[in-house]
């Protein structure tokens, strides 16, 4: 090895030397082409009218009119000396690098940085298996050779030539000088602390730390390369000096110290790297004490994270940095990679992972820990809020926000207090509740003041702002009223949720006056719907389950009223939000009350205040609004509103139908008739709306409401809940029975709704209730058929008799000529198109069953009633298409009226 290490460096000197002399003759060449150019005589100014009159004579040739007018003398001087600066950028642009460029000037100085180390490490290394000298001298001797690169480095330096400096400036050779000499001075003051005791533990941690600053000092003169080392070294002195009582301020006051000088170094030379990599040091210095450490104090790492995001704000970048956005690219991807995007995931991330490690290892007796993290968030949050570029803190910090709580949760939830004694959950946690609402409470507090100083020239992250402001106290609050809270009664989460949408509400006021035009100003109407989501949050802790259904709607309702007064966009979206939280509560408990407190009384219940007084306000609300000029919030609106009364009808009809109860079980075929006709009913009415106020959510409402009608006769009629398959008993009544509710009054329904929606809805989609209306027509004749001949029940199993197989094919050709009949008057092409159908599969019954299955006269009836309905039907289409059309009516008297 120390002879393979010989060749290397004896080849990178012969390499570097002629490099050097290659250099040399590149910089004679240049210093005699400069002084050429310097000493030429400027050029003529007769010279150049000979040209510009042949650039105008070829003009000529190309068959362009352009009059050959010499230009005067100051301006040909003035277009030559624009291109000498147009040319001048590029030949600014230093030449492309070879691999020869880069092994000659780069590669050799790195290895033989490198070589220099290791000869310095190895000659310590020799005199110790030689014996040649004690330790006293080789220590001397090894201090000596790195003082020595130290100074060679300095002299190096003051003599290398400007050019090689700017264009090599991260392979410089007196960089790699200094940094031989400051690997060879860390190693002797290790050894002589580890190996011989010669120093102890304070002086050994002195002196690591002095050649490490010291070496992050000189890099302003070598470069970051050089800086990085330095950073590196320092951060790996503490573990490098044993002692038996560490001390924990002792070495985050040193790491701080070493922050703070990497950022130093990185302001004066514009660096980005080196900051970065000082924040993630010192975060993992935190996480290792963390974990490390029994019973570790928090302050200390704390105060030193804290001095990296003050120093990240004021130091560097600072304010040297302005936020460069990318030309070109959308808002959202401009804002989230503002410059130094780098620097700003670095500081986060240092930040976030130190605050989660401090919760992981948290002593549950003690909240130090959890103040201690939250402290961190906020800081971040405030290095966001006070520097326009710092976007990722910004949004690290509240998702950081939002996991400390979450885990504070889940730590102190395994832990209750002695104290606590008979007062309760809110009392044993002060602390936590504390820390989760102040939390919150900060972040509004630099919401502001970002919207502030920042507010008019920051509008896209004035609204990311606006967002957290309401976003994150209220989901710290949810997190701490669901954890810590009583469910019951909390009066002080209620009163945090008063208080947080008054604030909002005072901010957006605050930030319309400021604003120019009320309507387009972002964060201000995303104050408002914030004050609204406060507000909503608030009743849930101040009431309960049907009271607070109510006292939403009431809310979304108030903001609604108000954009009479104010023309504010987010006042209309503000009742939207109210009807979607009330479809949550539903999704959520569908009782609204609770199961046990559900009356049994048909309609007269809680459900009818509970469904029906959001309805008849959502209704209300759509009503107030339907000229307002937002088309999504109006749509959504009317949407919601219409979607209400619906499932107000239909619950009631659920528990009325179920003996009071409302369970999710399997519901029968007279109760899914019942919401099979309220949604053809819905569907006709979003119709009749949309006749009177046109408007895209009852158009394709309508529709939507149509097709749902018919996937639910597809499925649950004809399939799932058919009596047929089912077993469910029909009713004793002959015609007033289940078959009547369950498939006349759909099919009655189906075709109305088919003929109101002709001309007003596509043809397929009128084909479409049309073809659903005669099925279910054609099963409540079958059934009934079936029900006459078998009884009340009518299951399968019971299989098939022969007058019952005869009715059928009877009942089956009426019905077919009675829709040709209708379908001819009406005309409707899609009862034409059923009514063929339908005679079609009544032949192919007739001949495959009724042949086989019929004995004696029904055989002959069932064919010759075949017969005679197949002729008279011929007889109709032949008359039908022997009729005239319009269109030939219309042209007989003009016809007769030529000669």
């Amino acid at each position: 090895m120390d002879l393979l290490l010989l060749i290397v460096i004896v080849l990178a000197v012969v390499w570097q030397r002629k490099t050097s002399q290659r250099l040399a003759r590149i910089e004679d060449e240049l210093a005699a082409l400069k002084a050429g150019i310097v000493a030429a005589p400027p050029a003529a100014p007769e010279a150049e009218e000979p040209l510009i009159a042949h650039a105008s004579s070829s003009a000529q040739r190309d068959g362009q009119d352009l009059e050959q007018v010499p230009l005067p003398v100051d301006a040909a001087a003035r277009e030559v000396t624009a291109a000498q600066e147009d040319a001048a950028p590029a030949a600014k642009q230093p030449p492309r690098e070879t691999f020869e460029s880069s092994f000659g000037a780069r590669w050799t100085v790195w290895i033989g940085g490198i070589a220099l180390a290791l000869g310095g490490i190895f000659l310590i290394r020799y005199t110790i298996e030689s014996g040649l000298l004690g330790p006293a001298a080789r220590l001397a001797l090894a201090s000596i050779f790195g003082v020595a690169l130290f100074a060679a480095g300095e002299l190096v330096r003051r003599r290398a030539l400007p050019k090689i400096s700017e264009r090599y400036s991260n392979a410089m050779i007196p960089g790699a000088l200094v940094a031989a000499g400051a690997v060879t001075l860390l190693g002797t003051i290790y050894a002589a602390h580890a190996n011989y005791g010669f120093i102890g533990p304070a002086l050994a941690f002195g002196l690591l730390g002095l050649v490490s600053l010291a070496t992050l000092g000189v890099s302003l003169l070598h470069g970051q390369a050089l800086a990085g080392l330095g950073l590196i070294a320092s951060l790996v002195t503490p573990a490098l000096v044993a002692t038996t009582a560490p001390d924990a301020t002792v070495l985050f006051g040193f790491l701080a110290i070493v922050w703070l000088a990497s950022a130093l170094a990185s302001r004066i030379r514009g660096w980005l790297r080196l900051p970065a990599l000082a924040d993630l040091g010192l975060a993992c210095w935190a996480i290792v004490y963390l974990f490390n450490t029994e019973g570790a104090d928090p302050l200390p790492p704390v105060f030193a994270l804290l001095v990296m995001i003050a120093g990240t704000g004021f130091v560097w970048p600072g304010t040297a940095i302005g936020h460069l956005d990318d030309v070109g690219a959308g808002w959202r991807r401009r804002l989230l990679r503002r410059r130094p995007m780098g620097l700003g995931i670095a500081v986060s991330v240092a930040t976030l992972l130190p605050a989660m490690a401090m919760l992981a290892v948290w002593d549950t007796q003690a909240v130090d820990a959890a103040f201690a993290a939250a402290a961190l968030i906020a800081a971040l949050a405030a290095l966001g809020a006070g520097r326009r570029y710092a976007v990722w803190p910004t949004l690290l910090s509240a998702v950081g926000a939002v996991a400390v709580v979450t885990l504070i949760a889940m730590t102190r939830l395994n832990y209750a207090p002695a104290e606590a004694g008979l007062s309760g959950p809110l009392y044993a946690f002060t602390a936590e509740i504390l820390i989760s609402l102040l939390l919150g409470s900060i972040y509004i507090l630099l919401g502001l003041v970002f919207l502030k100083h920042h507010g008019r020239n920051e509008e896209n992250l004035g609204a990311v702002w606006a967002v957290l402001m309401s976003a994150v106290p209220v989901t710290l609050a949810i997190i701490s009223f669901l954890n810590f809270g009583l469910l019951t009664f909390d009066w002080r989460h209620g009163t945090y949720g008063i208080a947080l949408g008054a604030v909002l509400l005072a901010a957006a006021l605050w930030q319309f006056r400021k604003a120019s035009t009320e309507e387009k100003d972002r964060p201000a109407n995303l104050l408002v719907l914030g004050s609204f989501v406060a507000l909503a949050f608030a009743l849930h802790p101040l009431t309960s389950g049907l009271t607070t259904t109510i006292l939403l709607a009431f809310l979304g309702f108030a903001y609604a009223v108000a954009a009479r007064w104010r023309r504010w966009p987010a006042l209309p979206w503000a009742m939207n939000f109210a009807l979607l939280l009330i479809f949550l509560r539903i999704a959520w408990d569908p009782t609204l009350v609770g199961p046990a407190e559900l009356g049994t009384v048909p309609f007269w219940n809680a459900l009818l205040p509970g469904y029906g007084i959001p309805a008849l306000i959502a209704v209300v609300a759509a009503y107030d609004l339907r000229r307002w000029p937002g088309l999504r919030a109006r749509n959504l609106l009317q949407a919601l509103a219409s979607l209400m009364p619906l499932l107000a009808v239909a619950i009631l009809a659920r528990h009325a139908m179920n003996g009071g109860v409302l369970d999710d079980r399997l519901p029968s075929l007279g109760e899914q008739s019942i919401y099979t006709l309220l949604t053809i009913g819905f569907s006709a009415t979003l119709m009749t709306l949309d006749r009177r106020a046109p408007s895209r959510v009852f158009r394709y409402g309508s529709m939507i409401a149509g097709v749902i009608a018919t996937f639910n006769v597809l499925s649950m009629h004809i399939f799932v809940l058919n009596p047929y398959f089912s077993g469910e008993g029909t009713g004793s009544w002959p015609i007033v029975n289940l078959l009547l509710i369950g498939y006349l009054l759909p099919a009655l329904a189906y075709g109305g709704l088919a003929i109101y929606a002709r001309d007003k809805r596509p043809n397929p989609y009128v084909m479409m209730l049309a073809l659903g209306g005669a099925v279910l027509g054609f099963l409540w004749a079958t059934l009934s058929v079936r029900r006459f001949w078998q009884g009340e029940n009518i299951a399968d199993w019971k299989g098939f008799l022969a007058n019952e197989t005869y009715t059928y094919s009877v009942v089956w050709l009426l019905i077919g000529v009675a829709l040709l009949a209708l379908g001819s008057r009406l005309h409707a092409r899609s009862l034409r198109l059923a009514s063929a159908i339908l005679v079609m599969v009544t032949v192919l019954k007739v001949f495959l069953i009724d042949m086989s299955n019929l004995e004696g006269i029904l055989r002959a009836l069932s064919f010759i009633g075949l017969g005679a309905v197949l002729i008279g039907i011929g007889l109709f289409y032949q008359k039908i298409l022997a009729r005239p059309s319009p269109q030939t009516v219309q042209a007989l008297p003009e016809q007769r009226t030529k000669p």
